[in-house]
């Protein structure tokens, strides 16, 4: 059995806090078992393969000085303040165990005095409402499962630096969703984050057993300085807006995806693809299924078809039915 490992960010910075997340999953030993927790002050984080400049108001942003921040995991938007606690597990497949890791968030949870339960999708819950959504992202051999403890969050902000798509509105009803969103101080008076990070070692040893903190070495800390320069830049974050030439843009049962084609003699010389689905993977898997093939319904939509991934399948049935 490998080794248990805590650690605690001591910094606000969203760019840091995921530089941080990323390097744990390139580098944790295998064996080895990471429990990471980390407050993002004033920030809205995005999926891996989301496209900021469809969905996010960047002028309301910079008016209240708000990061923004690309996650490695897929899914949507989310907006993380002091008083959203985050936490990520990061382990070899050997040590990864997501009903042990919910187990531990969980006991964490109870052992403030309130009941919850885990809903079976990804997501945790308190007297049926979501105080918790979960992200998942896998790196060769390694696995990374991160999420949010919503403990006296404004629940309000994210509305005002999204532009929010209205097919998105009708098919997941935003502002059902956002009632059955709560934080855990409304079960339990004056809980925080910091009393919240009290009670969590205590839970970590009670399902794990015993734990070190984790403590970088100078090395270590000149290789996680070059992981905060990436999250930092301009084209992790945003990249340039793609040049294309024709636009499939859509919502289905995984979420949305928006595929921008650039064509060059009847063929599809570039593709880039965007979308909030939380399979991380999916991106990359269109884009390569669809480079370089004849531009047309039936020749993506068969490329698409042959995939063992069921969203893609579900695209690929779409894009048959389009006169292209």
């Amino acid at each position: 059995m490998g080794k248990n490992i805590l650690c605690f960010s001591e910094t606000g910075d969203g760019w840091k806090n995921l530089a941080l997340d990323e390097w744990f999953l390139d580098h944790v030993s295998e064996g080895d078992l990471v429990l990471y927790f980390y407050v993002n002050s004033n920030a809205v984080i995005i999926g891996k393969n989301q496209n900021p400049w469809k969905e996010c108001n960047f002028a309301a942003m910079e008016k209240d000085g708000v990061q923004l921040v690309r996650r490695v995991s897929g899914g949507g938007a989310v907006y993380h303040d002091e008083g959203n606690l985050n936490f990520s597990f990061i382990a070899g497949k050997g040590r990864y165990d997501l009903e042990k890791q919910m187990t531990l968030i969980l006991e964490a949870v109870r052992g403030a005095g309130i009941p919850c339960e885990f809903s079976g999708r990804n997501d945790l819950l308190a007297d049926g409402r979501k105080f918790s959504g979960n992200a998942f992202c896998v790196r060769k051999e390694n696995r990374l499962h991160h999420g949010t403890l919503l403990i006296s969050s404004d629940l309000s902000r994210l509305a005002g630096y999204l532009q929010v798509d209205p097919r998105k509105i009708r098919s997941k009803g935003i502002s059902s969703v956002r009632s059955r969103v709560c934080n855990l101080s409304e079960f339990q008076s004056g809980l925080t984050v910091e009393k919240m990070k009290k009670i969590l070692p205590a839970a970590f040893r009670k399902v794990y057993g015993d734990y070190e903190i984790f403590s970088p070495t100078e090395e270590e800390k000149r290789e996680i300085a070059r992981y905060e320069e990436k999250q930092a830049s301009w084209e992790w974050r945003v990249g340039a807006t793609p040049k294309f030439d024709f636009e499939i843009d859509e919502r289905f049962s995984f979420g949305g995806v928006q595929v921008c084609f650039s064509l060059e003699k009847g063929k599809i010389a570039g593709v880039k693809v965007y979308s909030d689905a939380n399979d991380e993977g999916i991106a990359s898997e269109i884009e390569a299924r669809l480079a370089g093939l004849p531009f047309s319904a039936e020749s993506c939509g068969s490329a698409l078809a042959a995939s063992e991934n069921e969203n893609l399948r579900e695209l690929a049935a779409f894009i048959l039915t389009q006169n292209f």
